[in-house]
C-alpha cells in the first residue's frame, strides 16, 4: 500500500514519526505552511521557516525514502498580525522554488477583513505562479466560512478545480463538492473528523476528487491517521483500488498541476557514525 499525506506539518513531528510513518506505507507529503503558536514577530521569522520547509524537512524525509514537497503561504490566522502582512510581498521568491507545489495555507480562522485580503491575494499569487491553493476552512462557523472561501474563489483569477478546500466535514461537504474545488479531509483523534466518519462520506461522495490527510502537527495529532483511514475503506467494503485512488493517486493529481511535483527521492548523503543531522562542511 503506498500513501500520499497530502496536508501534514512535519517541522513538528519527529524523525521517529518519518521511520513510522514509511513502514506504515508513506512514500509522499506535501507541508503546508501554518503557524507556530507562538506568534511570529516579523516577515524574517517566515523567511527561516520556508527556508527550512525547502532544505531541511526534505533531507529529513529523504532520509527515509519519502518525497517531501511544502506549500507555502501567509496562514489565515496570522493574516491578522500586522507585523506579519509583509511577508506577502516577499512570497513571489518563494513561490518560484522547486519544491513548492502550491500555495497554502491559505483561507480563513476568524473571518476578518484582513483575511479577506491575504486570501484574495494569495489565489492571485498561485494563478500568477501556475501553482493549485490549499485553502483552511475554519474550525469555527465552517458552513458561514465555507461559503465566503467559495465566493472569494469565484471571483479569483484561480479556477474552482486548482483549489483544494480542507478540513471539510459532513456540515460543509456538500456545497464544497458543488463549487468544482477538490475535497480535503483532516483525520484527527478527537477532533475534526476520524476514520469512520471519512469512510461515510466517501460512501455517499464517492472517491473522485476526494482527498484525506493527517495535518499532524504539534498538538494531539496523528501522522499515521492516513493509515487507519486505509484500513477502515478496506473493512467497509472499498477495493484496494479505490483506497489507492484516494490516498495516492488524488493527492498526486492534484498536486501534480504544480508541474513541480517530483516523487523520486535522493539518496541521502552519508551521515556521520548514523547521526541524523549533518555538521559542519558543505
Amino acid at each position: 500500500m503506498r500513501i500520499f499525506d497530502p496536508h501534514i506539518h512535519m517541522t513538528s513531528r519527529t524523525t521517529d514519526d518519518y521511520r513510522a510513518m514509511y513502514d506504515a506505507g508513506v512514500r509522499a507529503l506535501v507541508e503546508p505552511s501554518f503557524w507556530l503558536g507562538q506568534p511570529r514577530t516579523s516577515p524574517a521569522s517566515f523567511h527561516d521557516y520556508f527556508d527550512a520547509l525547502l532544505g531541511w524537512e526534505p533531507f529529513r524525509a529523504a532520509q527515509y525514502s519519502i518525497a517531501h514537497h511544502c506549500a507555502l503561504a501567509l496562514n489565515p490566522k496570522e493574516a491578522n498580525d500586522p507585523r506579519c502582512a509583509p511577508v506577502l510581498d516577499d512570497l513571489p521568491r518563494y513561490l518560484a522554488k522547486d519544491g513548492v507545489v502550491a500555495v497554502g495555507e491559505i483561507g480563513y480562522d476568524s473571518l476578518t477583513p484582513a483575511e479577506d485580503t491575504a486570501l484574495a491575494t494569495q489565489l492571485q499569487l498561485a494563478a500568477d505562479h501556475g501553482l493549485p491553493a490549499l485553502v483552511h476552512t475554519p474550525h469555527r462557523d465552517k458552513l458561514t466560512g465555507l461559503r465566503r472561501t467559495v465566493d472569494v474563489v469565484r471571483e479569483s483569477a484561480l479556477a474552482p478545480d486548482r483549489v483544494l478546500l480542507d478540513h471539510l466535514n459532513e456540515t460543509t461537504v456538500k456545497e464544497a463538492a458543488d463549487s468544482g474545488a477538490w475535497l480535503g479531509f483532516s483525520v484527527y483523534p478527537d477532533t475534526k473528523m476520524d476514520e469512520d466518519r471519512t469512510v461515510a462520506i466517501l460512501k455517499e461522495y464517492g472517491t473522485d476528487r476526494i482527498l484525506v490527510n493527517s495535518a499532524a502537527d504539534w498538538g494531539r495529532s496523528d501522522p499515521l491517521k492516513t493509515r487507519a483511514v486505509a484500513r477502515a475503506m478496506l473493512a467497509s467494503g472499498f477495493t484496494h483500488d479505490d483506497v489507492d485512488q484516494v490516498l495516492w493517486r488524488n493527492p498526486v493529481a492534484f498536486y501534480g498541476l504544480s508541474g513541480r511535483l517530483h516523487l523520486d527521492v535522493p539518496t541521502p548523503p552519508d551521515l556521520h557514525e548514523g547521526n541524523s543531522v549533518l555538521r559542519g562542511g558543505e
